[in-house]
This record gives structure tokens, C-alpha cells and sequence, in this order.
């Protein structure tokens, strides 16, 4: 999934739990695969921001001023606003776009 273009509200929303385990059956079981998804999200949204930020990089070991870079904050405050991994997990399983299943049902 694309979390930049994702629908998930920025804010906490309040849900329904009878919605959240119809798939499940289990509330319990519902959370931890959101959990699982949310954490997953955070690590690919963690990797992309190294990446851009590793862009601007500077390895000198001086004790010389801090260099301020304009595009550096810009990409720092478009990831703040983006929504939390939980929230997106919560969105996906919502809409039934995770794919989960139970090994020890099978």
C-alpha cells in the first residue's frame, strides 16, 4: 500500500469493536494483526525517510555550525504529518486489504 496516498485519517477516530472483529471473530486477534501491519508499515516509512535524509549526509566530524537545510525540514515536517502506522494498518484492515491467516486453523 501506498501510505502517501492513503485515506487514513491524520487524528485518532474512534471505532466500532464489533466492526473491528467481524472478520476475526476475536478482538485480540484483530489488534495483533494490526499491530503486525502497523510495524511493518513504520519500518518501510523509517527506511524511505533514511533514504531522502541520507541525501544530505554531511560526514565531516568538525564542530563547526549546524548547516540548516530548507529541503531537509520540508521532507521532515511532510513525514510528521502524515498519518501513524496504526492508523493506516487500522484503515487497511478496515477495508480488507490485509491479507492474514490463522496456521493453526489449517
Amino acid at each position: 500500500m501506498d501510505y502517501k496516498k492513503s485515506k487514513a485519517p491524520v487524528n485518532t477516530v474512534t471505532r466500532n469493536i464489533m466492526d473491528l472483529c467481524q472478520d476475526t471473530d476475536n478482538i485480540y486477534e484483530s489488534v495483533v494483526i494490526i499491530g503486525k501491519r502497523a510495524n511493518q508499515i513504520s519500518i518501510e516509512i523509517k527506511q524511505d525517510l533514511n533514504k531522502k535524509l541520507a541525501e544530505f549526509a554531511s560526514y565531516n566530524d568538525s564542530l563547526e555550525e549546524v548547516f540548516e537545510n530548507r529541503e531537509q525540514i520540508e521532507i521532515s515536517r511532510y513525514y510528521e504529518k502524515l498519518p501513524k502506522p496504526t492508523l493506516l494498518a487500522t484503515q487497511e484492515f478496515v477495508e480488507g486489504s490485509i491479507y492474514w491467516r490463522d496456521a493453526s486453523k489449517n
